[in-house]
């Protein structure tokens, strides 16, 4: 079992960059695949970005490619987000989760253990 906690959200302008870390605990981190999932006001989660658990492999949603970047750091247990070229719709609460990884990285119901989520608000 793996538990998560972002970091990182708030409040910035349009064009502006945050980077979202997740903490996980436990020893196997490696050994999961990780995303990042958000959800806004009246709308669906959405998975933004997803990376394997071997670092090979990544996956984007349209609407954020060429402006989040996905990382992660196994000797830190950290899976990173970089946002930059924010908008205003990238406004939501956003989470990470992790995945067995038995499972697909790319599928959002993959994933079974699941960070509280922190807010990212983006003005125009």
């Amino acid at each position: 079992q793996v538990q998560l906690v972002e970091s990182g959200g708030g409040l910035v302008q349009a064009g502006d960059s945050l980077r979202l870390s997740c903490a996980a605990s436990g020893r196997t981190f490696s050994s999961y695949h990780m995303g990042w999932f958000r959800q806004a006001p009246g709308k669906e989660r959405e998975l933004v970005a997803a990376i394997g658990w071997s670092d090979t492999n990544t996956y984007y949603a349209d609407s954020v490619k060429g402006r989040f970047t996905i990382s992660r750091d196994n000797a830190k247990n950290t899976v990173y987000l970089q946002m930059n070229s924010l908008k205003p719709e990238d406004t939501a609460v956003y989470s990470c989760a992790a995945a067995s990884r038995h499972s697909a990285y790319f599928l959002l119901a993959s994933y079974n253990y699941w960070g509280q989520g922190t807010q990212v608000t983006v003005s125009s």
